[in-house]
């Protein structure tokens, strides 16, 4: 689920509970636009962060310290003196705006009790802390809005802070029945669409979550809905709504194999049959979510340059094999040349000198044609001119057959290397496909000064239920290895029917595989394919005695004949990893 604003007050439910009365010992400021409170509650000590970043705005309580700058930031200091040594005496949520509003008691210079608002708003690009007094005045943010940058509302110090209705959404906790109905459920959108785009604090997978409750269509129009269904939905939404309110909150991550696709404060019915990983608070669920998004993000950054080399070299080559493939189609017609000079060879004699064409019986066919011919040339002209347009034809379409296969084997090899990077997992995953991608010329070598680099990037290695032992090459080099050094002749060999992916080797240790392994490790193939989101993916495999590598193909490349095939949902389950 994303970090909409019904995550927020499962956020909200549990900060409150376990910081109001807590007070605030530390304020520093690791990051431009996040803040690390390090807080005390009777004998417990809390780490919170809380971040405005455009792309991961956050807030939860973690155990993790982080380095601060030397010298703190501006709106750092201002915290530090407003409300250094104060007290969270509340932790609330506006409607279900995606916003918490931490209520701070302090002392002012005179001793005077103050209560002091820091709104964090967390709303993607436009996210924001901002430091507000007890009647609702800004007194500074960690991001100045200033009216250049936003018409709507300005955030900067001595404005009023407000919270802008620009899109005109009703509040869930609040909105009635007739409201219900006659707002969202009047768009010509999807009704999911119409759900999330008509509601506040709802984002599109809590939206087809209600609509999957309802045994609806989430595809379906709004508009055409009849009345009893309006109603069916509506009680639904309010059923959602009330653990919303009780604030029955169950944390869990759900996962696509190894990688985590999904988190929810709520059960989502509609994802199906997922692996699951129940956490302990919503602050746990979302430092593990995005810790292990984090650590894949960081892996597609470090490889971002690889990926434009591999995303350039593909867009050329597949303009340049359309462009081949259009020109091999304009030589379809040669044979008709050979066989309009053949038959001029044939009846010419019958033709009068100065026609434009004559119609002649094809033999080939046994249908009569009309041969247009050239009235300023004789008939031996004519039929050579023909045979001449044939043999052109005939040349080019011999050599653009030749450049076609080349030039789709460079788009098969340039996708295995983007499939690839999407499957890499470390550092020295990204290190092997530079070696990888510096001998097929599209890197740089290394100079001589230059010394190679250490790799330890391994396959993939998973035990089945049944203990046999599972190998997935990572990159070409990889699939090179294990399928015709690191394989016997009786081990099993998986690959996706005709789509870039690894290559699988079952380890048979001179044993008979069970079904389930056949169906496990075609089910890994899959994953480890291009096809990895599919629902359906056809698998070849076969004992590896049987697979050969093509003469003078790139790494990875490799042909075989006496194959069997299955068509399986790719996924993981009933493997389990090796370190």
């Amino acid at each position: 689920m994303a970090f909409d604003g019904i995550t927020v007050a499962a956020l909200a439910a549990e900060l409150s509970h376990k910081l109001t009365g807590a007070r605030i010992s530390k304020i520093a400021q690791p990051e431009g636009d996040e803040l690390l409170f390090t807080l005390k509650q009777y004998k417990d000590n809390y780490r919170l962060i809380i971040s405005a970043n455009a792309s991961l705005p956050l807030v939860y309580l973690t155990q993790e310290n982080k380095m601060s700058p030397m010298t703190a930031p501006n709106f750092c200091m201002l915290l530090r003196k407003h409300i250094g040594n104060g007290r969270i005496i509340s932790i609330t949520q506006p409607g279900l705006e995606r916003i918490l509003d931490f209520t701070i008691e302090h002392l002012d210079e005179l001793g005077d009790l103050k209560e002091k608002h820091l709104m964090v708003e967390l709303m993607g690009k436009h996210s924001n802390i901002i430091f507000c007094n007890e009647s609702g005045q800004i007194i500074d943010s960690i991001k100045r809005i200033p009216p250049q940058v936003s018409s709507v509302r300005e955030v900067l110090p001595g404005r009023p802070y407000f919270i802008p209705d620009t899109m005109h959404k009703l509040d869930p906790k609040s909105v009635t029945e007739d409201q219900f109905c006659s707002q969202p459920l009047t768009k010509g959108t999807p009704l999911a669409k119409a759900l999330y785009t008509g509601l506040t604090g709802l984002s599109p997978i809590a939206a087809e979550e209600i609509v999957y409750r309802a045994g609806l269509d989430s595809d379906t129009s709004a508009l055409s809905l009849s009345v009893v269904e309006q109603v069916h939905l509506w009680n639904t939404f309010v059923r959602f709504m009330e653990d919303v309110k009780a604030q029955r909150f169950t944390p869990v991550i759900y996962y696509r194999g190894k990688e985590p696709s999904e988190f929810s404060v709520l059960p989502l019915s509609c994802l199906g049959v997922c692996e699951t990983s129940a956490q302990n608070s919503v602050s746990d669920m979302l430092s593990s979510f995005y810790a292990e998004k984090d650590s894949l993000s960081r892996i597609r950054q470090k490889s971002a340059d690889m990926r434009h080399v591999i995303n350039t070299a593909l867009e050329r080559n597949r303009k340049k094999y359309d462009l081949q493939l259009k020109q091999l189609s304009d030589t379809d017609k040669r044979d008709k040349f050979r066989i309009y000079g053949e038959l001029i060879n044939t009846y010419g004699y019958q033709v009068e000198l100065g026609s434009t064409s004559f119609k002649a019986l094809n033999y080939y066919t046994g249908e009569e044609i009309t041969i247009p011919l050239d009235k300023d040339l004789s008939i031996s002209a004519n039929a050579k001119k023909y045979f001449e347009r044939y043999n052109k034809l005939k040349r080019t379409y011999e050599a653009l057959i030749d450049l076609c296969a080349e030039t789709k084997a460079e788009i098969d090899y340039l996708e295995s290397v983007s499939n690839a990077l999407d499957i890499a997992a470390g550092e020295e995953d990204l290190t092997q496909l530079k070696d990888e991608l510096r001998e097929s010329g599209y890197a740089k070598k290394r100079s001589p000064k230059d010394k190679p680099a250490r790799v330890t990037s391994k396959p993939f290695h998973y035990i089945t239920e049944d203990g046999f032992h599972l190998y997935v090459g990572k990159n070409n080099l990889q699939n090179e290895e294990l399928t015709f050094k690191f394989a016997s002749g009786n081990d099993w060999w998986f690959h996706a029917k005709g789509l870039p992916g690894s290559h699988v080797i079952v380890k048979s240790e001179g044993k008979e595989l069970p079904d389930r392994v056949f169906e496990q490790a075609a089910a890994v193939a899959a994953w480890y394919s291009k096809a990895k989101k599919d629902e359906k993916v056809e698998i070849d495999y076969v004992e590896k005695k049987h697979v050969k590598k093509v003469p003078g193909a790139k790494p990875g490349f490799v042909i075989y004949h006496t194959n069997y095939s299955m068509v399986v949902m790719p996924g993981l389950d009933g493997c389990e990893m090796v370190n």
